[in-house]
């Protein structure tokens, strides 16, 4: 996969719902800069929900809390990875060794991408899922969304999303709020406190996002073949749900 530079334009035709699926997946990447254990999960989780609920606006649909939430994934829990980036927060223990502060950039990294991924991916899959039709508003308020999310989580299950996550690496590593924040951070030496956004944030964060969408045109095979797999564990799950029903 050749990633676009920086500055390229995405080749992909203009999608709104999909540029807001790039733009939260990298709203949610960036929530581990938050330099303060468990608060951001709740961002974390905040995003996801905000995507959800922009989505079915988009189609006009309106969705309880219960819905919300489950097709976020709010239940989801963070990496090996970010937990222990979050106990370091938590601890403050930041030594100032090269080779531990180096350690600790890349966990950061890793981290940022594991987010950034699962909310590209169930981000994607829940606008394919709406574009099917898999949602209206009556269903929103049974359980169509935990089954929904369910069969999403086992289509992401079955695909390699190395080469996605290799671009958001890339990404993420060339991220100037990213290298900031782990600058001050290592510079505090564990008394860093609640971070400022800076002038010109707003704007990285959208190029992050276009590059990001770029990759979605580019990987757009990968994702056809992700798409089919959330249809067939859907399909099974509906069919079984049905099979029960008349079974009872």
């Amino acid at each position: 996969m050749t990633e676009p530079g920086p500055h390229s334009p995405p080749s992909a035709p203009s999608s709104p719902p999909l540029g807001r699926v790039a733009f939260h997946a990298v709203a949610a990447g960036l929530t581990p800069l938050i330099p303060v254990p468990f608060l951001d999960d709740y961002a974390l989780f905040q995003v996801r929900e905000q995507l959800v609920r922009s989505l079915l606006e988009e189609r006009g649909l309106r969705a309880p809390d219960k819905a919300v939430e489950a097709l976020a994934g709010s239940g989801l829990g963070r990496t090996m990875g970010g937990r222990l980036v979050s106990y370091l927060k938590g601890l403050m223990l930041l030594p100032v060794k090269k080779m531990f502060r180096k350690v600790f950039f890349v966990l950061w990294v890793k981290d940022c991408v594991d987010v950034a991924s699962v909310s590209l991916h169930h981000g994607y899959l829940l606008h394919h899922a709406l574009a099917r039709g898999d949602l209206d508003a009556h269903s929103l308020t049974g359980d169509k969304p935990e089954t929904i999310h369910v069969a999403i989580v086992a289509a992401c299950a079955e695909v390699d999303a190395r080469p996605v996550n290799q671009a958001l690496r890339r990404i993420f590593e060339s991220s100037r709020v990213l290298m900031a924040e782990a600058l001050r951070v290592f510079a505090a030496r564990g008394n860093a406190g609640p971070r400022t956004p800076e002038a010109g944030e707003g704007a990285e964060v959208k190029s992050l996002s276009d590059r990001l969408l770029a990759i979605l045109w580019e990987e757009r095979g990968y994702f056809t073949a992700l798409e089919a797999h959330y249809v067939r564990h859907l399909e099974a799950r509906l069919a079984s749900a049905q099979g029960q029903a008349s079974g009872g």
